[in-house]
């Protein structure tokens, strides 16, 4: 018996109602196939916690989360009681960083059963691997002087180590799937830190020679998300690039509400976190009908991170079976609850 004990942090918003779904998914899914067990801690860190105290997590926060196999992370962020700079750098980046959860995964694919916006999606599936520790995320710049002399200075920061990690992963990644991977680039504009990247990207592809490879600049690049996702597989991109592309995969799945992600640690010294990429959606809170998929299959790519695999697959097919049997949320065009929906996966599961 496998057993893997899960931090468990809901969040803000719609978060307390996905996540308790998702759950269901997981202990069902364990309940009937048997052979691994989960055990959850449930921890209420969110914006309602720092009116209360002043901080969006204790000071031992990360001490205690550092005990788990992996973090469960709902939706971050009530713009409404705090801003989202505080939220956001004060919880779920605090844990991306200081848990040096340096990439971060996104898959998007084509799902029957919901409408793409795309006229031809031709069967879409592809993931892209988003640098997730620096780039233009970094912390390093600041400003100066006040009035129309202002100056606001943000630098990127792109190593050597932290980039090519990033594109090594990649082809790890496109070994298992279809043997090939983008790099999304932007050389022709940014003159330093994109020619580095392609070098790096050029470099690393020299010891995956059975590895089909492309470039494309970010703009062009978006564009083809649109006109012709079916001929991507894998995509490696910098912390901004990756963060706006997936943004697009979810888009043209149908709703935002579906696209899971995941922030994996590589060294072993930290727990991995998983999310889905949807916010805390205030505006849809409480109502009962928020989509609880994208919560569902990041929870599938949980299953997949702790080496279970085919029971990530079986969620992921119970899913897919729910959403093309017509039981969907209203945001994909169904008028379904969250708890109808998660449901039926449920039963889908216990078949």
């Amino acid at each position: 018996m496998s057993k893997h004990e899960i931090a468990v942090i809901p969040g803000d918003g719609i978060g307390n109602e996905v996540v308790p779904a998702a759950l269901d998914v997981l202990n069902t899914v364990a309940e009937v196939h048997g052979g691994i067990t989960f055990e959850f801690t449930n921890f209420p860190w969110n914006c309602d916690y720092y009116l209360k105290h002043g901080q969006m997590m204790p000071e031992d926060g990360l001490n205690t989360l550092q005990s788990f196999e992996a973090i469960f992370l709902g939706a971050v962020g009530d713009p409404a009681k705090v801003a989202d700079h505080i939220s956001l750098w004060g919880l779920l980046i605090k844990i991306r960083r200081e848990f040096e959860q340096v990439i971060n995964i996104r898959p998007a694919k084509f799902i029957n059963g919901i409408v793409s916006p795309l006229t031809n999606p031709n069967d879409f599936d592809l993931i892209v691997v988003r640098e997730n520790s620096e780039g233009e995320y970094s912390e390093v710049g600041g400003r100066i002087h006040k009035g129309e002399d202002q100056i606001a200075i943000q630098n990127a920061i792109f190593t050597r180590k932290g980039t090519e990690r990033a594109i090594r992963y990649a082809f790890e990644l496109a070994a298992k799937r279809r043997g090939h991977v983008t790099s999304a680039t932007k050389s022709n504009g940014i003159f330093h830190s994109m020619p580095f990247w392609d070098e790096v990207f050029t470099e690393t592809s020299r010891d995956y020679p059975e590895t089909r490879t492309s470039s494309y600049h970010i703009d062009a690049l978006a564009a083809f998300f649109v006109t012709k996702p079916h001929i991507f597989d894998v995509i490696v991109a910098s912390n901004l690039f990756g963060d706006i592309l997936t943004d697009i995969g979810a888009a043209i799945m149908g709703s935002i509400g579906i696209a899971p992600a995941a922030n994996i640690n590589l060294n072993g010294k930290y727990p991995s976190m998983f999310e889905p990429v949807h916010g805390s959606a205030p505006d849809i809170c409480g109502r009962g009908i928020a989509n609880p998929t994208g919560q569902i299959w990041t929870a599938k790519m949980m299953l997949d991170h702790l080496g279970q695999q085919e029971l990530g697959q079986k969620v992921l097919t119970a899913m897919e079976e729910t959403i093309l049997s017509g039981i969907k949320t209203p945001d994909i065009g169904g008028n379904a609850s969250t708890k109808e929906m998660t449901e039926d996966i449920c039963r889908r599961l216990k078949k």
